[in-house]
């Protein structure tokens, strides 16, 4: 009699174990009984019928997922690499767990593939230039195909483009010439801005000539001040015919 009371309390104690289940904050218990959806229960403790129910737990937090590095051939018949971040969670427990049959592996082969599509619609300088606008679509997209199986995608990001060898090096080419062809153009307009200036300042000395005479003085004084160099400094052919006039007059 001993012996069969022991087996009952440990066939009790096995029922009892496996009939509490606890389900946390962040989780939610889709229960089934004989094959068949009861509800969504969750959280706090629960008590379920062994052998007759099972509850599946279901995480509502956000699931993070990086897309593997896609190979891409853009709308410009550039072959590239893609890789993006996906961030999604469950709204709906009992949809995820019914509708399909690994929710989280099917998220990411649907964001696979809608990478591979949406890329593959831009040429090479849409997909740099525009990324956010790429991003908003491939959002949209993945998130109309898994709303019937109750998740949510908040955030679809592209991480890293990868580009061929020859095509970075027919880009840094190309940034190069883009950015002398700059240069050129603003030393340009430096010279034209420069040029209208002298012209003014021509126009001004041209029409008071003590001016030009005070411009010789201020230029002496500025070489002047270093004092290694030899000072050239021509005078007006009005001052020498000063001179020999002086000069006759004495004669006389």
């Amino acid at each position: 009699m001993g012996g069969g009371w022991i087996i009952l309390a440990v066939v009790v104690l096995f029922v009892l174990a496996n009939s509490i289940k606890v389900v946390n904050e962040y989780e939610r218990g889709v229960i089934f009984r004989l094959g068949r959806l009861i509800g969504v229960w969750g959280p706090g403790l629960f008590f379920v019928i062994p052998i007759l129910d099972r509850m599946i737990k279901v995480s509502l937090r956000t699931v993070t997922f990086d897309v593997t590095p896609q190979e891409v051939m853009t709308k410009d018949n550039v072959p590239i690499k893609v890789n993006a971040v996906v961030y999604f969670r469950v709204m709906d427990p009992a949809k995820a767990i019914k509708e399909v049959e690994n929710y989280q592996v099917a998220t990411i082969q649907i964001a696979q593939t809608t990478l591979r599509g949406v890329v593959g619609q831009y040429e090479l300088d849409d997909i740099l230039a525009e990324r956010e606008k790429i991003n908003q679509r491939l959002q949209q997209i993945i998130d109309e195909q898994t709303d019937p199986w109750g998740i949510k995608v908040s955030i679809v990001e592209i991480k890293e483009v990868e580009l061929p060898e020859t095509m970075k090096r027919a880009m840094a080419a190309q940034a190069e010439v883009e950015r002398d062809r700059r240069a050129k153009i603003i030393s340009a307009e430096g010279e034209l801005q420069a040029s209208e200036k002298l012209k003014e300042a021509a126009r001004i000395l041209a029409e008071v000539p003590q001016a030009l005479h005070l411009r010789y003085l201020q230029t002496a004084t500025e070489i002047a001040t270093e004092k290694n160099s030899t000072l050239v400094f021509p005078l007006p052919m009005e001052f020498f015919k000063l001179i020999t006039r002086t000069e006759e007059k004495n004669e006389k």
